[in-house]
């Protein structure tokens, strides 16, 4: 997988299913706000749903933070509208549920499983400029988990509007973060 981590994101254009309708999206709709690009294997599997209803049932909060979900994977949109309409567990979902067949966007983030056509199970945090702040990629029969990607879209986002702090390990939002410096140095 190439070095994704503080890179931006390449173009791309794509149909999604959202809320009831078919809809384009593009690298721009992901500029200005931050942005989860959260890739799964395939629609009517066994982990998949349980990763996408956790994120479905998140979906509020991750509003709040200003945050928009973008579930990808390689079959169409119509598969995920009729996943969505036949699954009460992907019933739930509001984001955008994102078709790329052509698996040009799982191709750009580089979690394309070659000779298979299948997203690697990957998920990417986006800033408003378009920068790639955070990623995790696990194997095909390890979940992630939503409450774990809030604390660190927080985290991201905290650093982000406090130039010089960073937060520790298991930081949760309103925690002490740490300041680096030389009087620091071998104190932690």
């Amino acid at each position: 997988m190439p070095q994704a981590l503080n890179t931006a994101i390449k173009p791309f254009n794509a149909t999604a299913f959202h809320q009831g309708e078919f809809v384009q999206v593009s690298e721009k709709d992901l500029l200005g706000k931050w942005s989860v690009v959260f890739f799964y294997p395939a629609d009517f599997t066994f982990v998949c749903p349980t990763e996408l209803g956790d994120l479905a049932d998140h979906y509020e909060q991750l509003q709040k933070l200003g945050v928009e979900v973008y579930s990808v994977s390689t079959d169409t949109h119509f598969t995920h509208k009729a996943w969505h309409d036949s699954s009460e567990t992907i019933g739930k979902i509001q984001y955008y549920m994102v078709g790329d067949q052509t698996a040009t966007i799982t191709n750009n983030f580089g979690v394309l499983r070659e000779g298979q056509g299948l997203a690697d199970r990957a998920t990417f945090l986006i800033d408003p400029e378009g920068i790639i702040q955070a990623m995790e990629v696990t194997a095909e029969g390890i979940g992630r988990d939503a409450e774990d990607l809030l604390r660190k879209i927080k985290a991201a986002q905290y650093v982000a509007s406090h130039p010089g702090e960073v937060c520790p390990a298991k930081w949760k939002e309103g925690e002490a973060t740490l300041a680096p410096s030389l009087d620091l140095v071998g104190k932690i």
